[in-house]
């Protein structure tokens, strides 16, 4: 239930949007485990390391990810240290893994060029890896005040209904931040940001918005117009492509084959099991010219489906036992079964694994059951 800010739903007696928007906060801020308390100034690497977990995911799904992060790498120096391959095992489950090498890069700019300190302007934020306008306004808000207005998805909508813009997101962004940066205060600045973010994830949300509670009712042209929904105005999605693959699982024993991909490009870095190329469609037919040695591969009955970003894939997976000393690539080794949940596999592969009953422990299950709940 989200709190009033005033009695019978009235709205904040403020005459200004940012002053009803802040006082609003006040009394309604989430508790998130990166959020400074009230009157206090949050840790910049906090606040990066969140904002940097937090694209294209979910705040449910980044707060375990957060706490462990921050648990085993505490300072910024720390996270730079650590071996990559240890990032990306302990990123494993939050996908687009070019976050997290990026997320690595980042840390050792900042430890080695900054002195462990990140910089406070948006112009030095955004020379970061991986850091882009939202996530460099984002940090330059919240972790130094600096009147900066970060605009993500959330906001994207709170100020499209603000204002009724006629015009799809996409093609009036500059239109969006604009709007954004002249209700930006001159006090509270981060205030105003996580605020902003909050009303979006809150009140004003995509399908039914509480307009009741909203500090900007009285200022917002889409509730005046009765129409809140109509916004943002939604562009005609084209269905993302469709492509073939297959996932190759090779056992020796109690050991199981993996291989590590090239840095760049998908899955860059991580081990995996070996596959077909995921750049393009790979009839049924063919799959087995990618197979990584010759034997007698049995096709599971049931394939595995995951969704990226620009196509949704179907991997049917095949299984075998090598015969002999197979040549293998030089970036295959065998790993031990019973440490196959600690080798940091990206989602794929753990629905690979724990449909070939290779996951005993909860992450293969929740894999599975994950697949199973988006294939009905």
């Amino acid at each position: 239930m989200i709190k009033s800010s005033a009695k019978g739903g009235k709205r904040p007696r403020d005459t200004t949007p940012a002053r009803a928007l802040l006082a609003w906060y006040d009394a309604n801020r989430r508790e998130l485990p990166w959020r400074a308390p009230p009157g206090r100034r949050a840790d910049p690497y906090a606040v990066w390391l969140s904002e940097i977990m937090l694209q294209q995911t979910t705040v449910a799904t980044v707060k375990g990810y957060f706490e462990t992060f921050l648990a085993r790498w505490p300072t910024v120096e720390a996270l730079a240290e650590a071996p990559l391959d240890d990032v990306l095992a302990a990123w494993a489950g939050l996908g687009y893994y070019a976050r997290a090498r990026n997320l690595h890069s980042c840390a050792g700019k900042v430890a080695g060029e900054h002195g462990g300190r990140f910089p406070a302007s948006e112009t030095e934020l955004l020379a970061l890896p991986g850091v882009g306008p939202y996530t460099a306004a984002a940090i330059a808000a919240i972790a130094f005040d600096a009147p900066c207005a970060a605009v993500d998805g959330n906001v994207e909508r709170v100020m499209t209904r603000l204002y009724a813009i006629e015009t799809p997101p996409r093609r009036t962004k500059a239109l969006i931040r604009e709007s954004a940066e002249a209700l930006v205060p001159g006090a509270r600045a981060g205030d105003f940001a996580q605020a902003l973010m909050d009303l979006g994830a809150t009140v004003c949300t995509p399908r039914r918005p509480l307009c009741a509670f909203c500090p900007w009712a009285g200022h917002c042209a889409a509730f005046r117009a009765g129409a809140p929904q109509a916004y943002p105005v939604k562009e005609k999605k084209l269905e993302k492509p469709r492509r073939r693959g297959a996932i190759f699982i090779l056992t020796r024993g109690e050991e199981i084959l993996i291989t590590r991909r090239p840095q760049k490009g998908l899955f860059g870095g991580m081990n995996v099991f070996p596959s077909t190329p995921f750049t393009r469609d790979v009839p049924s037919e063919e799959c087995l010219d990618f197979a990584p040695c010759p034997a007698e591969w049995r096709a599971l009955a049931e394939p595995v489906s995951h969704v990226f970003t620009h196509f949704a894939l179907q991997a049917t997976i095949f299984m075998a036992r090598p015969k002999g000393a197979p040549a293998l690539g030089s970036d295959c080794r065998w790993a031990a079964r019973r440490n196959l949940g600690k080798e940091g596999l990206p989602t794929l592969m753990r629905k690979a694994a724990a449909a070939a009953g290779l996951l005993e422990d909860q992450q293969g299950r929740d894999a599975w059951r994950g697949r199973r709940s988006r294939s009905r």
